[in-house]
């Protein structure tokens, strides 16, 4: 007896990365906070650092770091990119995440990354954790432009002709809901990442999943 799955909602659903699919968000507030230090800025606090995850790196960094004078974001940069090149390999997915993305691609989906890194950063997470052919698309903030802008979701809804009723953005991050909600889009919300949970209501998510598993269940009844 074969299982019974709801018709399909959406043919594109799109992920960020760090805090939705992959584990990264104590080392990357981390390194923010390391950086800002090494170039004399006042040290941000755990909210403040956690706050601009999903940003572009520049906007991200300026933000988490008032003080630090426009002049210095090359250097913030590189201390952030070395910081971060430390713990590259302790980064690792959120349990569960390997098998939803097997079950959504088994249901047909299109899959896709929309994320705040660069281009050169999600290649390179891709690679580690042996991703490479199960995302159809992927978008970064600096071939686009940094959420919440909603330009990487309407690049890959043009690349693979997906109208925007039939897309489902799902992020960790306020940054995320927001995009998608400019996109005209869908949005799921994680309660397990980089932001409160409590802050997302005001971009209307169809759900808020506290885990993986939750999320799996959802998108299995409801995507």
């Amino acid at each position: 007896m074969t299982d019974f799955l709801p018709a399909r909602r959406f043919d594109l659903i799109a992920f960020d990365w760090d805090g939705t699919l992959f584990d990264s968000t104590a080392i990357i507030v981390r390194c923010i906070q390391e950086a800002v230090c090494d170039v004399g800025g006042k040290r941000p606090t755990d909210l403040d650092a956690s706050y601009v995850i999903g940003m572009a790196l520049t906007q991200a960094l300026a933000h988490a770091a008032p003080d630090v004078p426009p002049e210095k974001y090359p250097e913030l940069g590189l201390r952030y990119r070395t910081h971060y090149a430390r713990h590259q390999d302790d980064l690792v997915l959120f349990e569960g995440v390997l098998p939803l993305l097997e079950r959504l691609r088994a249901r047909g989906h299109l899959l896709a990354v929309a994320t705040g890194k660069s281009r050169r950063g999600l290649d390179e997470a891709l690679h580690s954790v042996q991703l490479r052919g199960v995302f159809d698309g992927s978008r970064t903030a600096d071939e686009t432009a940094g959420k919440p802008h909603p330009l990487m979701l309407q690049e890959l809804m043009a690349e693979f002709g997906v109208p925007a009723e039939r897309t489902l953005m799902i992020g960790d991050t306020t940054h995320d809901l927001q995009m998608a909600q400019s996109a005209g889009c869908a949005s799921v919300g994680v309660g397990y990442g980089a932001h409160d949970s409590s802050a997302f209501a005001a971009f209307a998510p169809r759900y808020i999943a506290p885990s993986v598993a939750e999320l799996a269940a959802w998108l299995e009844q409801n995507g």
